[in-house]
């Protein structure tokens, strides 16, 4: 394939598909305590089998109920977070997820005093001890990592290049290169997020665009095989 020919498949991709999921919960994403926990938030959320736009409904309600901070979730009444996750039809987990939240709320209080920042610092610049360290919140295991790595590569630079399995796997299967430091030479840094998360989505919308098709998949939410 000519460089060409993956530039301009790189380029659909972006313009398709590429739209972080953070942006889609309305998270402005930035090196900041909020934003980061919210980030947090919808990693968390999408780690069950629900699909991803229940789930990042559900990260937007949780933001309109005010519970943009580990103090503010942690101190929250279990049955106003099971509402606003009701709210987003996020069902099937409501009450699980709420305790999940509350809990993983208190322990960033407790370890990290609520800042996500804090955890960073601990891990000392290494991308894995990050994934390590993230996966001690309740619910968060590796996709849950990985989801808020990929999205996190933004203003974590450390991170960089951050593709996670479903992503490479997909560049693969469209003909694009199936390794993160590859795959990062498509673009500029700033743009990481973005070809990450169009690969995930064009993968679990089980499109194939090399031959201009599309089709269903029950594979709806990123946990699905997670």
């Amino acid at each position: 394939m000519s460089s060409e020919e993956v530039r301009a498949k790189v380029a659909r991709l972006l313009e398709e598909d590429g739209r972080t999921y953070a942006e889609e919960a309305g998270i402005t994403l930035r090196d900041r305590p909020s934003p980061l926990y919210r980030l947090l938030v919808l990693a968390l959320l999408c780690s069950t089998r629900i699909r991803a736009d229940i789930a990042t409904a559900a990260a937007r309600e949780i933001s309109r109920a005010g519970l943009r901070t580990a103090p503010a979730t942690a101190g929250a009444d279990w049955q106003a977070i099971v509402d606003a996750l009701g709210r987003a039809h996020y069902r099937r987990y409501d009450e699980s997820t709420a305790t999940a939240l509350i809990n993983g709320a208190k322990l960033l209080l407790d370890r990290w005093h609520g800042d996500l920042r804090r955890l960073r610092a601990e891990a000392g610049g290494d991308p894995e001890r990050i994934r390590t360290l993230l996966r001690e919140v309740p619910r968060i295991g590796p996709v849950g990592a990985d989801i808020f790595c990929r999205e996190a590569q933004g203003v974590w630079p450390e991170l960089r290049p951050f593709f996670d399995e479903r992503a490479r796997t997909y560049a693969a299967s469209y003909g694009l290169p199936d390794s993160s430091p590859a795959l990062a030479e498509l673009v500029p840094d700033a743009e990481l997020p973005r070809l990450a998360a169009a690969l995930v989505r064009a993968g679990l919308e089980g499109r194939d665009r090399s031959k201009g098709e599309s089709r269903t998949t029950d594979e709806g939410t990123e946990a699905a095989t997670g």
